[in-house]
């Protein structure tokens, strides 16, 4: 159920800002990668190998097996825990994996995706999608890709909260199964108020042209 991704990494000695500086220059990403028991790593990255990456999987949930150059062992089965991006660049400076291991629960973020047209947005409704992504635990093994939820049967005023999701076996949700995921609303009106007191009489008093006054006596000056 899982899914899972390759990423060549290589090992790193040097530290600092300086050293992230030059390793970035050269098109490489520094990382670490740790986990329970394990002693933690440093680590580089090929940035095109790592953005083309990210552009294709589900980064919260899905499992990087990292090959690990001069690395003795099998592959490094890891999840994404923090990806450091360039203030406006928009590139990645740096990543954190965690290691995991088969029998070990892990804490992940599992996207939630609307399939299906709600009766209540034909009939003029809004559908306010509420939550985006659920944290759920369970072992590697079964984190889910990803949550569908069926809208079709929504009419306007009802919702869809968490507890009315199937789950996997094995899978735990960690938020209140009450929490709404999303619900089919009447759209919001602007309300204009109604004038009181002597603001609703001067509204409702007939315009006065201006001039008016003036050519009244100028036609009774006239007249004398």
């Amino acid at each position: 159920m899982a899914t899972e991704a390759n990423l060549k990494a290589k090992l790193r000695d040097e530290k600092g800002k300086g050293a992230a500086r030059k390793l970035r220059a050269e098109g490489r990403v520094p990382a670490v990668v740790y986990g329970h028991n394990e002693k933690t790593r440093s680590l580089t990255v090929d940035a095109h190998e790592l953005e083309v990456l990210f552009t294709h999987i589900s980064v919260e949930n899905t499992i990087i097996n990292l090959d690990i150059e001069g690395e003795k062992g099998a592959e490094v089965r890891a999840l994404v825990r923090e990806v450091q991006t360039h203030p406006w660049r928009n590139t990645v400076v740096h990543v954190d994996f965690y290691q995991i291991h088969a029998g070990e629960m892990v804490d992940v973020e599992v996207p939630v995706k609307l399939v299906g047209t709600a009766p209540g947005v034909k009939a003029g409704g809004v559908m306010d999608h509420v939550v985006h992504e659920l944290p759920v635990r369970c072992l590697p093994a079964a984190i889910p890709e990803v949550f569908e939820v069926d809208v079709s049967a929504l009419e306007i005023g009802e919702s869809i909260h968490v507890r009315d999701l199937t789950l996997p076996e094995g899978v735990e949700v960690e938020v209140d199964g009450d929490r709404t995921i999303c619900a089919v609303v009447t759209p919001a009106v602007l309300e204009v108020a109604e004038p009181e007191g002597e603001e609703a009489e001067l509204a409702a008093a007939e315009p006065e042209l201006v001039g008016a006054e003036e050519e009244d006596e100028e036609s009774e000056e006239e007249e004398a």
